[in-house]
């Protein structure tokens, strides 16, 4: 019986292509959508993933996100390092500088600065120069993508001056960095450095990294050094899903997605659903034969479920493939971030799903209660 479904289903080409598009137009707009806004989330926590070795932040308590800087004391940092559990801790700076280029131009950019001893937070993907290099004064370290910006159509080269903050700045190394929520330069230096390239304030410090003793758990850490100093302890992955929750709860940026979302999968259903609703009245006359010949109302409704479950296969299929080439095509291409984890195949398999059982719901009823008399009609 499933051989004679396959058969009346894609014995009229026009109306199966017809279903299988409305399946792939909503499966290409989730996947799509989905992924892109998983990009943006994953650009939110660049800096995050890209500072490797501490599994602390320490930070000042109201801080609800990485781009939410509270400058600290400079004076917390001994606090840190003396609770009990700390492994060792180093400065951290973040902040936003305008450069005065040699053109005369300006350029707003990230400034990074990390450990003058340790280098503890220096960038791991440093393709030109060395990181050792940022202990020569007045060295920093951009990242390639910043440096195609600011300078489009030349090559990448060493030793490039700049000003920040009425200084010199000259760039030693050229590294690869993830790409951030803002579009900025990223530059790193180090913290003694970057606090002269800052605009001058109080407080600098941004963060405290710090790291556990061996056999002690992070989280255990971070609540030692909460309670000992007042501040705020995160361990990366803490940090990571608080900057993410920020953006879910504070920004437009999941209501929007989520309604393109949503508008595709009613597009979907209602041209699927529409279509199939067709095919069916189309093959009433061969229900209704099957009917008369013995054939049980739980072999027809397996026989629909059937046709719907293969169209959703197939759309499936193409509208993930189709999102996912859209992806590789734009790698690369301007600030668009593309990101597709399995949880975003999942999700779009269960819309599909449920795509597909609505579509066949609407027929189903028309054909468990066709007249098998109707074959003998005229």
């Amino acid at each position: 019986m499933l051989w004679i479904a396959w058969k009346m289903l894609i014995g009229n080409r026009v109306k199966y292509l017809g279903i299988v598009f409305g399946v792939v137009f909503a499966a290409l707009l989730i996947a799509q959508q989905s992924s892109i806004f998983c990009g943006l989330m994953l650009l939110t926590i660049s800096q995050i993933r890209d500072t490797q070795g501490p599994d602390i932040w320490v930070m000042d308590k109201n801080v609800q996100y990485v781009d939410d800087i509270k400058p600290l004391s400079d004076t917390e940092l001994f606090r840190v390092k003396g609770v009990p559990g700390v492994e060792w801790a180093v400065r951290f700076y973040k902040g936003i500088a305008r450069a005065r280029l040699e053109e005369g131009t300006y350029e707003q950019m990230i400034l990074l600065g990390i450990d003058d001893a340790t280098l503890v937070g220096a960038p791991e993907g440093v393709f030109m120069g060395s990181i050792a290099d940022l202990r020569k004064p007045d060295a920093v370290i951009i990242d390639a993508v910043g440096y195609k910006r600011i300078w489009p159509g030349e090559p990448l080269r060493l030793g490039r001056v700049f000003e920040m903050n009425d200084r010199r700045a000259v760039i030693v190394g050229i590294t690869t960095a993830s790409k951030t929520f803002q579009s900025f330069p990223i530059i790193y230096t180090r913290y003694s450095q970057a606090v002269l390239f800052a605009p001058r304030e109080r407080k600098v410090l941004s963060f405290v990294l710090a790291d556990p003793s061996p056999g002690v758990p992070a989280e255990e850490v971070c609540r030692q050094i909460e309670a000992q100093t007042g501040l705020q302890a995160l361990t990366r992955q803490q940090f990571t899903w608080k900057t993410i929750r920020y953006y879910l709860q504070k920004t437009g940026i999941p209501i929007n997605f989520g309604i393109t979302v949503f508008l595709g999968f009613l597009v979907g259903t209602a041209i699927a659903g529409q279509t199939f609703y067709l095919f069916t009245v189309e093959n009433i006359r061969q229900f209704g034969a099957l009917k008369a010949m013995g054939t049980s109302n739980w072999t027809i409704l397996c026989m629909v479920l059937f046709q719907a479950i293969q169209v959703g296969i197939v759309g499936y299929g193409v509208g993930v493939g189709l999102a996912a080439l859209f992806g590789v095509a734009t790698k690369g291409f301007g600030r668009l971030s593309f990101f597709m984890p399995w949880q975003v195949l999942a999700i779009t398999g269960a819309a599909v799903f449920v795509i597909v059982l609505l579509a066949s719901l609407l027929s189903i009823r028309k054909v468990l209660v066709v007249d098998p008399a109707i074959v003998f009609r005229g």
